[in-house]
């Protein structure tokens, strides 16, 4: 999973072992406003491009292999099917439902799903617990993925985080953990970090295995509110 922009930083999710199997896949961290909101229009879209039985056009035979267009497990797996970095339609294996992420395709060998972009400033990321668990923003531009989503997405393989930041001079730095999950949200999404590698000073393994806390929900140890 990977998160980048200019400053602020960004961050991304990668598989353990992005050469194994398609469970196994990178990650990038990138949300419509209420990100989720159109799944159902979307799934509707589809349908209604299905020929209608009444139709009188005679189907054709098809022409080779048809091409898949998803919903995938993951980047790494819509990667696999030739998928370009872009939206991206996901079921991930515990999903009920379809959600949207933005996979990168380019970056490092691609096949990473971007669960935050932070890089203009445009939305306000001081927000509600509702708002994390849901994602919000733009998935073209700034956002949060969903703390929901994530831990779905990394429930069903083992994955990677991989933090990218760069400052508006150009200067680039990137953090590294080789394994990344959340627990679900009775455990308040509860944040389980691996080994730290990379260059831009490990900020993350202090927070590892503590609760997430927004404005209106205090889970951590501080007396106040550390959101």
């Amino acid at each position: 999973v990977e998160v980048d922009g200019a400053m602020p930083p960004l961050a991304p999710v990668v598989p353990h072992n992005p050469a194994s199997t398609s469970n196994e896949s990178r990650a990038h961290f990138d949300t419509i406003n209420d990100i989720q909101r159109d799944q159902t229009a979307s799934a509707q879209h589809w349908s209604d491009k299905a020929p209608s039985p009444l139709d009188d056009t005679p189907l054709l035979p098809a022409v080779g292999p048809t091409k898949f267009t998803g919903p995938w497990s993951d980047c790494q797996a819509a990667q696999q099917d030739g998928q370009p970095s872009g939206i991206v339609m996901l079921q991930p294996a515990h999903a009920q439902g379809i959600i949207q992420v933005w996979c990168d395709q380019e970056y490092d060998g691609g096949g990473w799903m971007v669960i935050q972009r932070r890089q203009d400033g445009s939305v306000n990321f001081f927000t509600t617990w509702q708002h994390y668990k849901n994602g919000f923003g733009n998935l073209e531009g700034e956002h949060w993925l969903g703390l929901e989503y994530i831990h779905l997405l990394t429930r069903q393989g083992s994955y990677m985080l991989r933090v990218l930041m760069e400052d508006w001079s150009g200067r680039q730095a990137q953090a590294e953990y080789n394994t990344f999950a959340l627990e679900p949200e009775s455990d308040f999404y509860r944040l389980q970090l691996g080994k730290y590698q990379g260059s831009a000073g490990d900020s993350l393994s202090w927070h590892n295995g503590r609760q997430f806390t927004t404005l209106d929900h205090d889970h951590d140890a501080y007396s106040g509110n550390c959101a």
